[in-house]
């Protein structure tokens, strides 16, 4: 790797780490070439993946712990050697170099050299007896609470290894895709680092990203070829997508108009058509439809395993604000939905006031409200993923011989 690529990933690690920003929120370096920026992105992921255990490697040949600018050198280092298996003297050369041309670690660069030629020769041992990197206490308190100290291990052992790749396909498109895994859910998935772009029917519109679990709510639908259906929160559009591929009279929304762009382009990628409105879900008052799919705004801690900046840049104290306004827009879709018509409530998140809670709760509102039960096995899951309200709980530790899946929430609601 470059000392540029290198240079990049410390400023991307600064970012995460110091301003508790989103790796896909960062611009990209203009003055890299692109395969540098995304060796770049994949050493922070990977550091940010296994920073815990990194960091108690490094710690037993510090005194104390380094000024920020020169760990964050150190971390990314630590990850070359013990993870990626990088040359050690090309390692330890370019950060000390890294070192010497920054004014802040300048003075550092000694103790850099030295503490990486030891861990490159004691290192390996050390890592490999290191516990999972831990979720922070504001998700892996609720989780532990909801399902036991051993599910949390489990789903932290879960966030380690990089995720394969999932896609949606088109009814009636069977690609050959030689690598491909056939999930029982009906997703097809292809091996971590898959340059999807690259694949026979990507440029056709064959098929599109979608991890597994995201694939299910539209499933809970049921039929919906004809009718007219509410893709709340819409974007990027997978969900849109489906429905559009369905059948459906889709009317796709969604806050943001640059995130409204990246649906715009995935549906003329696959050929695929949606009434597209850029509104606030709260200021939308044109219905009624016959369906309504509400994948609310959250706090995505279900998506570690693909984002691990996730767990690093976002605080606990968005959880209360992201409640709320779910809330609110459970009451709102409410309004919107023809009678003994259909809305599915849904977020990629493990924590349950974001999903099983949301649901009892809005059991508690609405009177004539009811939930009609999750059947998982006849969406080819498991029965274990019924939750005891009647919806849909999934987490990364299912599905371990097979490279696991998002933790997500789904149920469906009915009304009078």
């Amino acid at each position: 790797m470059s000392h540029g690529a290198r240079q990049a990933a410390l400023r991307a690690l600064d970012a995460v780490l110091r301003e508790r920003r989103m790796l896909a929120h960062l611009p990209g370096d203009g003055r890299l070439a692109p395969g540098d920026q995304a060796r770049a992105a994949r050493l922070v992921a990977l550091t940010l993946r296994h920073l815990e255990p990194l960091d108690a490697c490094l710690a037993a040949y510090l005194d104390r712990k380094p000024q920020p600018a020169a760990l964050a050198i150190l971390r990314l280092a630590a990850c070359e050697l013990l993870i990626t298996g990088e040359d050690a003297h090309g390692v330890v050369d370019s950060a000390v170099t890294i070192a010497k041309q920054q004014k802040p670690t300048a003075r550092s660069a000694g103790m850099i050299n030295a503490v990486l030629r030891k861990l490159a020769i004691e290192g390996a041992e050390r890592f490999a007896a290191q516990p999972a990197q831990r979720l922070p206490g504001w998700i892996g308190g609720p989780i532990k609470k909801r399902w036991g100290a051993e599910v949390l291990r489990a789903i932290e052992a879960a966030h380690l290894p990089l995720p394969p790749i999932d896609l949606t396909l088109k009814p009636g498109i069977t690609p050959d895709l030689s690598q491909a895994v056939h999930l029982p859910t009906g997703s097809l998935r292809m091996p971590p680092g898959t340059q999807i772009s690259a694949l026979p029917g990507y440029a056709e519109g064959d098929f599109w990203v979608q991890d597994a679990a995201a694939a299910l709510p539209v499933r809970l639908l049921g039929d919906v070829a004809g009718a007219r259906v509410l893709d709340l929160c819409a974007a990027p559009g997978g969900k849109t997508m489906q429905l559009a591929a369905a059948g459906a009279d889709v009317t796709a929304l969604d806050i943001s108009v640059s995130r409204m762009g990246r649906v715009s382009e995935n549906l003329a990628r696959t050929g695929l058509s949606a009434k597209l409105v850029t509104e606030d879900a709260l200021a939308h008052h044109d219905g009624p439809y016959g369906a309504i799919l509400l994948d609310a705004p959250c706090t995505a801690s279900g998506t570690i395993r693909r984002h691990p900046d996730l767990a690093h840049a976002k605080r606990w104290t968005e959880v209360e604000p992201l409640t709320r306004l779910q809330m609110q827009l459970i009451d709102h879709a409410l309004t919107l939905l023809a009678p003994g018509g259909r809305l599915v409530f849904c977020t990629c998140s493990l924590l349950p006031v974001e999903g099983e809670h949301q649901v009892t709760a809005a059991l508690k509102r609405h009177g004539d409200l009811r939930v009609i039960p999750a059947d998982a096995g006849a969406l080819g899951g498991d029965p274990t993923w019924q939750s005891p309200e009647g919806g849909l709980r999934l987490r990364p530790d299912f599905w371990p011989d097979l490279g696991g899946i998002d933790g997500f929430y789904a149920a469906v609601l009915t009304r009078a």
